[in-house]
């Protein structure tokens, strides 16, 4: 019993994760002015942020290196009538500049949730992708932190952050940050 008790509280923390990302993100808010939101989720996993931030979004995409999970997102969208997100596999670490999804490419809104080694070749790329809003999230203070000051570089302002208890009874916590391009 108390096992179960431990994983119920565990997801309410986790959809409560994914609830701020998209707010943050503005989507839902500007849904109602124009459906020209288009997002990106790096890292994007089982599309646990893209699923949701395509409700309010015109388009959205994932890119993560792991091909067995395109299937399986694909599944997750068919299965909740969710017909406006791509999928695509590409290793994140590598150069990406070929790809469909980012040559010429324009997404207002971005959202990466990489690994504890950060996104450092990502977030350099931002900018190449017109990204406007973007929330971090990080199981890893310190990738954050360096991940943050090349944000700055090309003009993003940490406009606010805040830290989930995603994994209870462990010292893991996950870092949210919004990023807001000036």
């Amino acid at each position: 019993m108390d096992r179960c008790k431990v994983l119920h509280a565990s997801i309410g923390e986790h959809f409560r994760a994914l609830r701020q990302c998209v707010e943050w993100l503005s989507i839902k808010s500007q849904v109602a002015l124009n459906q020209s939101n288009k997002a990106i989720d790096l890292f994007y996993g089982l599309g646990n942020f893209t699923l949701p931030m395509a409700k309010y979004a015109k388009y959205v995409i994932g890119v993560k290196g792991d091909s067995g999970l395109i299937e399986r997102s694909n599944d997750n969208t068919q299965k909740n009538a969710i017909n406006n997100v791509d999928f695509y596999r590409a290793d994140l670490f590598k150069e990406v500049a070929g790809f469909e999804w980012f040559r010429g490419k324009h997404y207002n809104k971005a959202l990466i949730d990489p690994d504890r080694s950060g996104a450092i070749e990502i977030v350099e790329l931002l900018p190449k992708l017109g990204v406007e809003r973007l929330v971090y999230v990080s199981c890893n203070s310190a990738a954050l932190a360096r991940n943050t000051a090349k944000l700055i570089t090309p003009g993003y302002q940490l406009e606010t952050a805040g830290v989930m208890d995603m994994s209870p009874q462990t010292a893991h916590v996950e870092s949210i940050e919004l990023f807001v391009k000036c």
